[in-house]
């Protein structure tokens, strides 16, 4: 009998055991992410997809010494968002040194999106040929069967060439097509401000298309994506629709924010309203978060003040925008990303992660925390 209550009690405390919830392990801003080999995360301006149950991190992978493509684009999973295991190289750059991803090329942004037509995974990136600066400024796709590839390169290219935006009238173009660059040599003038509005770079990229540089991909409810990157010398956003199969551009595209001078987007979508957060264009320096919202994603697009509260909240943080990532099977949860840029010692980068919060009349938030959980979500 005694024997029989032990067993008994074992099964018990067993039982409970097995039920008892692990404890949330928490996200902390700014300090070194370990993977499951103890390596800091090297998935720098990335974005994260969640398929099947398991999300997928993809970024930029850093050298100690130079931001270059030396490896290509990670890959990392999770099921939870804190515990990540190294999937290895999603893309990788190759060594024909005609090819446009050849080591030594700049690779930058990469974002991953599912096609559930074509159940392909789709990659797009910014992309700038070896030993040319950024010069190139073009987007680079590539497709893979898995989630966490290998991905296929297909090409690179500048968007949309020989075609108006879909938010230019005849007259707008009209007006474009007057406009005479030998007149707005001085750049920054107010003469020139207007002129980049009317459209001046868009004229002078239309017959090989326009530049793509920061970039993200967002993928609608009726799963229609856009491809959303900074052009025109980085002064005006594009967003760009894309194929049925997401591996090119249908020529309808619109502009935000012309002569804003935005980089980094991140976009996310609450109660009908598209909200994008960008910032401006300091190269590896933080500055001050922008933030537009939209009835629809062609625009027309309004703008806001800094969404970020708290410490360092007029540089961001001393971080830079990179994705929003929206949490399945949570209300109205969405995570605001970042990078903590090292220029001197890239592969050192931090990342942001911090929950988006919303005012009473719905205008997102982003406030500092040094420690947080996924159940903030659930406490809201």
């Amino acid at each position: 009998m005694k024997k029989l209550l032990q067993f008994t009690l074992m099964a018990l405390l067993v039982g409970l055991f097995s039920c008892a919830k692990e404890p949330l392990k928490p996200i902390l801003s700014g300090e070194i992410w370990p993977d499951n080999e103890g390596v800091h995360v090297n998935a720098h301006g990335g974005g994260v997809i969640y398929h099947d149950g398991t999300y997928y991190w993809f970024g930029e992978h850093k050298s100690p010494n130079t931001s270059s493509a030396l490896v290509g684009v990670m890959c990392y999973s999770s099921k939870n968002l804190t515990d990540w295991t190294n999937m290895g190289v999603a893309l990788a750059v190759e060594e024909d040194e005609s090819s446009d991803i050849v080591r030594g090329s700049i690779i930058e942004r990469p974002k991953v999106i599912y096609n559930e037509k074509t159940k392909k995974f789709v990659m797009w990136f910014h992309l700038e040929l070896k030993g040319k600066g950024y010069s190139a400024a073009r987007a680079g796709v590539a497709v893979s069967d898995k989630p966490e590839g290998p991905y296929k390169f297909i090409r690179s290219g500048r968007v949309n060439p020989g075609i108006a935006p879909y938010d230019m009238d005849e007259q707008a173009q009209a007006e474009m097509a007057a406009l005479d660059a030998k007149k707005y040599e001085k750049w920054w003038t107010p003469e020139w401000y207007e002129a980049i509005d009317k459209g001046l770079l868009l004229k002078r990229d239309m017959p090989g298309g326009q530049m793509s540089r920061d970039m993200t991909l967002y993928v609608d409810d009726d799963g229609k994506a856009y491809h959303i990157f900074s052009s025109e010398e980085n002064l005006t956003l594009h967003i760009a629709e894309l194929s049925d199969d997401y591996l090119s551009h249908t020529g309808k595209y619109a502009r935000m924010a012309p002569a804003g001078h935005n980089e980094a987007p991140a976009i996310f979508k609450k109660d009908g309203t598209y909200w994008m957060i960008t910032s401006g264009c300091t190269g590896w320096d933080p500055n001050e978060a922008r933030m537009h919202s939209a009835p629809s994603i062609m625009g027309p697009w309004t703008k806001h003040p800094n969404p970020c509260v708290g410490p360092k909240a007029e540089i961001t943080f001393g971080g830079q925008s990179t994705y929003i990532l929206k949490v399945p099977g949570k209300k109205d949860a969405f995570i605001f990303m970042a990078d903590i840029w090292r220029p001197k010692h890239p592969i050192d980068a931090r990342y942001i992660w911090l929950p988006i919060q919303f005012k009473e009349d719905g205008t997102p938030v982003v406030e500092w925390m040094d420690s947080w959980t996924l159940d903030w979500f659930d406490q809201k």
